[in-house]
């Protein structure tokens, strides 16, 4: 409001007071902006100066790519070609591995891809250092930097760790507990975790209650209502990114040494051909472009559900709204998961009396594709914040109420005060209410905003400067368990 000093006004002429119409208003802020915390090929600006452990925005996995590089490329793939030949048919059977099970940790690169194909926009990249050799540990203090800096950044409200089942057991429930502890504090971002090692050979159910007690048993924490956890990996449309000269091949024809075996696929591409007398290049590059195809569509790349999810959390946010629970919603850029999972077996994922560290399930129906089928915190037998959409429903409103009021501050602790406080958030809330975020037929069953002398506060508290504003939100909850009931009855007259 432009005010003028009427003891100021001395000299003959027009004066302009502008008076303000419109009450102060709350500018609501973004609820899906990920931060993921890795390590990355490069870490250098468009100036060339180095970002690594400086929390950079991008929007693109093209501008992810200009920044921090590329994927790191596999070194230790195995391909076994295996020939049975009768008279003039032969069967080939081709199949994949990684010699010492050795395969590089490193998988920043595909999260980002993962994560906008899924529906993500803006995102932030904290690298914590270039890549490791392929196999090579990952370190926790690194993570922990990374997230330490992460702190100070006011914008992201979500912290992903793509490589954290890269890390030692250990030190991955320590990165997790401390970015929990980290939400907790700030009370403005929420945690999107994996299982460790959801095991890409789990057959058994005995095998997956061991994975998912020891996930329960691996931290504790105060702050498990700002994080949630999802199971199991999914089998992606992603290829590897692999050194073709490094790509062995293990090649026999009924049963003795090929001629392709011990040889690279890049010695495919570039050696003389097998074909006695040669015909130049045919022989070779059929076989390179046979088993480079069923490279690349055969052996899928698996990545942890988190960086999809953090992708899905951005689109039905934009299309719905926080308040609506990330769930029911197809997981895109994927064909499988590691593990199937039932009826029964989701039964102790979503709620477990003891710890009540509820398992998101990211399940496949017959017909509608892979669905994310779990909307619950980490608190899951809490009542007042088991579901995730009801979590970060609270953190976008308390955020975005308390960057309107900084307005307020130093302000007078009076009635004209107080009236335009209520006044802003009532009309925030109201606009919530006529979105759908809160129950109630009316704005008055839905929400209440109280202030005052008397009412919350008393004159021992304006003597010390505090004005308290309480608020109180009926938000909606979702219908996580629908139960239709039938019964017979007789004909009607």
């Amino acid at each position: 409001m432009s005010q003028i000093n009427e003891s100021a006004i001395r000299t003959p002429g027009v004066y302009v007071n502008e008076i303000p119409s419109f009450p102060p208003a709350i500018a609501q802020v973004a609820t899906a902006v990920p931060a993921f915390i890795g390590y990355t090929e490069i870490a250098k600006d468009s100036a060339g100066k180095d970002i690594t452990n400086k929390p950079t925005r991008i929007s693109s996995l093209l501008e992810y790519e200009t920044l921090f590089g590329n994927p790191q490329l596999e070194t230790s793939i195995v391909i076994t070609y295996t020939q049975v030949t009768s008279g003039a048919v032969s069967n080939d059977t081709i199949s994949f591995g990684f010699a010492g099970n050795v395969k590089s940790k490193h998988n920043m690169h595909a999260a980002i891809r993962f994560f906008y194909a899924n529906g993500g926009g803006s995102c932030y990249i904290v690298s914590v250092g270039p890549y490791k050799t392929v196999g090579g540990a990952l370190v926790e203090s690194e993570y922990e930097t990374g997230l330490t800096v992460l702190r100070k950044e006011d914008e992201p409200t979500l912290i992903v760790f793509p490589e954290g089942q890269g890390m030692a057991e250990n030190d991955y429930y320590a990165i997790q507990s401390k970015a929990l502890s980290q939400c907790g504090d700030l009370q403005d971002r929420f945690c999107i975790m994996d299982v460790y090692d959801t095991g890409e050979s789990l057959v058994t159910t005995s095998d997956l209650d061991g994975v998912l007690q020891n996930f329960r048993n691996g931290f504790a924490s105060d702050y498990n209502n700002y994080g949630a956890v999802y199971f199991p990996n999914l089998k992606t449309i992603y290829q590897y990114d692999y050194d073709e000269s490094l790509t062995m091949i293990t090649h026999t024809v009924n049963g003795l040494a090929g001629p392709l075996n011990g040889k690279s696929l890049k010695d495919l591409a570039t050696a003389p051909p097998l074909t006695s007398p040669p015909t130049p290049g045919t022989q070779n590059m059929a076989a390179y472009n046979t088993l480079k195809q069923a490279l690349n569509t055969q052996f899928p790349k698996i990545m942890p559900p988190s960086p999809a999810i953090a992708g899905i959390y951005a689109a039905v946010d934009g299309s719905r709204g926080v308040w609506k629970a990330p769930a029911n919603v197809g997981v895109q850029d994927v064909f499988g998961t590691t593990f199937q999972v039932s009826d029964e077996l989701q039964q102790t994922m979503n709620i477990d009396a003891v710890s009540g560290k509820s398992i998101n399930a990211i399940r496949a129906f017959t017909g509608k594709g892979i669905l994310v089928w779990g909307a619950r915190t980490l608190d899951g037998n809490s009542n007042d914040f088991k579901y995730i959409s009801v979590r970060r429903f609270f953190i976008m409103v308390e955020e975005s109420a308390k960057l309107a009021t900084m307005k307020f501050v130093f302000e007078g602790n009076d009635g004209n005060t107080w009236v335009k406080l209520r006044a802003m958030i009532e009309n925030y809330l109201t606009n919530l209410w006529r979105l759908g975020a809160l129950a109630g037929s009316k704005p008055e069953q839905a929400f209440y905003v109280k202030v005052g002398l008397g009412q919350t506060m008393t004159f021992d508290d304006i003597l010390n400067g505090r004005l308290i504003v309480e608020i109180g939100m009926a938000p909606v909850r979702p219908a996580e368990f629908i139960i239709l009931r039938f019964s017979q009855i007789q004909q009607q007259a």
